[in-house]
């Protein structure tokens, strides 16, 4: 049924399913939308049946285009390794390295490392993805990841790093202004900072810190980064990473005694990358900066 169906066929239909209209996938890919249209229209007439919905708002995916999706993001993921491994071949370290982290590493932790390695491989390229979503290295998301949770697929290569202690700080003007709580039950009654929404992450912590739920948050967001910006900024109470915290004289720790939370670091990679010159230099860039992140407690 689906034979002799282009590669870019797929890639056009992530698009139409990305942007949700075929103006926004050509805009995307760069291409005319005609062709956009007929990409889609191959794809449909290959396996005998409707991806999207025409309506006035644009297209709407159906059940069919859903099940195929992460199909699709997978072909995806394997192109760009596949060009990315194609663009390292050559004398020295040369070509990408996809790197997944979290936002706060990646903004606080790894700059000062990956100018270093810049420096010392000018044709190295980096391709940093801040997130706080877990990518599967298996489908090549990432070529390598740090993580603050052991790897589970015997696939992947990893390294313990060590544990990164995350703890509740203040600036100092806050605490002047509002005192400093003397037990968890006084939590409640400061201006706490928090996520927004719910994660598996959040809901296995609340088995140990059952207050730190959103209604008792004064500012809720799911950024890290913007978490620790307000955390410097006065706002009140957060969460933070010690190593991080002590970076700035103002910030100071709240309940070290009633409030620590371990996280466990990792930096992985698939198995299959063992062989890559370029990706074992930057793996080992890595393991060498967040053990001196982890050290610096």
């Amino acid at each position: 049924m689906t034979k002799g169906i282009e590669w870019e066929h797929y890639r056009t239909f992530l698009a139409v399913l990305t942007e949700g209209s075929l103006s926004g996938a050509a805009r995307r890919l760069g291409i005319a939308q005609p062709t956009v249209g007929r990409h889609v229209s191959a794809l449909e007439a290959a396996f005998g049946q409707a991806l999207f919905t025409r309506t006035q708002a644009g297209l709407v995916p159906t059940e069919t285009a859903q099940a195929l999706r992460g199909y699709a993001e997978s072909m995806q993921h394997m192109a760009a390794a596949l060009e990315r491994e194609a663009l390292s071949q050559g004398e020295g370290i040369r070509g990408s390295v996809r790197i997944s982290a979290s936002e706060v590493i990646a903004v606080e932790v790894l700059p000062a490392a990956l100018a270093r390695l810049r420096r010392e491989h000018p044709l190295l390229a980096i391709e940093l993805v801040p997130t706080n979503r877990v990518q599967d290295l298996l489908q090549r998301e990432a070529d390598i990841a740090i993580r603050m949770t052991p790897p589970q697929q015997d696939a992947l290569v990893a390294r313990r790093i060590g544990t990164i202690e995350v703890g509740l700080f203040a600036r100092d003007d806050y605490l002047a202004a509002y005192g400093a709580p003397a037990t968890l039950d006084e939590l409640p009654h400061h201006t706490l900072i928090g996520f927004d929404t719910e994660t598996p992450f959040v809901r296995s912590a609340q088995v140990r810190l059952p207050f730190w739920h959103r209604d008792a948050f004064a500012l809720r967001c799911d950024s890290d980064v913007a978490h620790l910006a307000m955390i410097r900024a006065g706002f009140g109470i957060g969460a933070c990473q010690s190593a991080i915290a002590a970076r700035d004289a103002r910030l100071q720790r709240v309940l070290p005694d009633a409030f620590s939370f371990p996280l466990d670091t990792w930096v992985t990679m698939h198995g299959d990358l063992r062989g890559s010159r370029r990706c074992m230099v930057v793996f080992d860039a890595l393991a060498a900066c967040m053990q001196a992140h982890v050290d610096s407690e």
